[in-house]
């Protein structure tokens, strides 16, 4: 459980520069590889479309140069913030759409940084569900940075952890572990829907907070465990309480299910996804 590897997407927004920056913090301080991801939009056959003279051959390939163009200014910026570097990275201009790249080459790495979707942009609908599906896909940590990037430059000394006891929640803490390990403050929070002390008494599937906490601390990390009912919609809640906390980074399950063969998101899920204002670690 270290970040050897840290992968981070990369492209021509303005979000960009946060999550490279919070990118280039974590190599930095974890002595990690980091691998910028460029998805070109577009496929390598289409540089060398038929020139037959053709109006539509001639836009075909004029869009494929602009867009790998841009692509390489891209991989340029990148490299320009990352000098100098002490530690060992590289870009890679990928053809293909952003989501098969980032998943594909995302794979090959310990933690995928991405940026939270802006959806006031004017962005295509498969770049603002980029999070979501590289979360759903790639089977790694993904480090979700909104696009106001972070409160502070100190690095995550306040780690908020949503444990409902499922699969996903505990990948998302495992692959939090380098993180949880150099955090000041860990607290693992478990939430229940209810109005009174009773309904948070019994967390079906959950561990007793004893073994959770010592399961952690057996890894070098000293976490406070709660068991809070609330009124709330649990993702409203789970967001107010890590204001409350003053947390720099929440981590939980990223949940979806399948349905005519798409996938779609949680209501949680979706929720703290798309109204986050701190960092955000999900593992499925």
């Amino acid at each position: 459980m270290t970040l050897s590897t840290i992968s981070v997407h990369l492209d021509h927004t303005e979000c960009c520069e946060a999550r490279t920056r919070l990118a280039v913090q974590l190599a930095r301080l974890h002595g990690s590889h980091l691998m910028g991801i460029v998805p070109t939009w577009t496929t390598a056959a289409a540089g060398t479309a038929v020139r037959g003279g053709g109006r539509l051959d001639e836009a075909i390939v004029e869009a494929s140069l602009y867009l790998r163009r841009r692509a390489e200014t891209v991989a340029h910026v990148f490299r320009s913030r990352t000098r100098p570097a002490t530690f060992s990275c590289d870009a890679r201009l990928v053809d293909g759409d952003p989501v098969s790249a980032v998943v594909h080459h995302g794979r090959a790495s310990d933690l995928i940084v991405v940026g939270q979707a802006d959806m006031s942009a004017a962005v295509s609908d498969a770049a603002r569900r980029l999070p979501e599906q590289v979360m759903l896909d790639a089977g790694r940590p993904v480090l979700i940075v909104p696009c106001a990037g972070c409160r502070r430059s100190s690095g995550f000394d306040r780690i908020l952890v949503a444990w409902d006891g499922g699969r996903e929640a505990s990948m998302a803490m495992r692959g939090a572990m380098p993180l949880l390990r150099r955090a000041a403050h860990v607290t693992v929070l478990t939430l229940r829907r209810g109005d009174s002390a009773e309904a948070s008494a019994h967390v079906p599937d959950a561990p007793h907070p004893a073994a959770l906490s010592g399961w952690l601390l057996r890894h070098g990390v000293q976490a406070s465990v709660e068991r809070l009912a609330t009124p709330l919609r649990i993702g409203d809640a789970l967001l107010d309480r890590a204001e409350v906390l003053g947390t720099d980074l929440l981590v939980m399950g990223g949940y979806g299910h399948a349905r005519m063969q798409e996938q779609w998101l949680g209501g949680v899920t979706r929720d703290v996804l798309t109204r986050t204002g701190i960092p955000l670690l999900m593992a499925h």
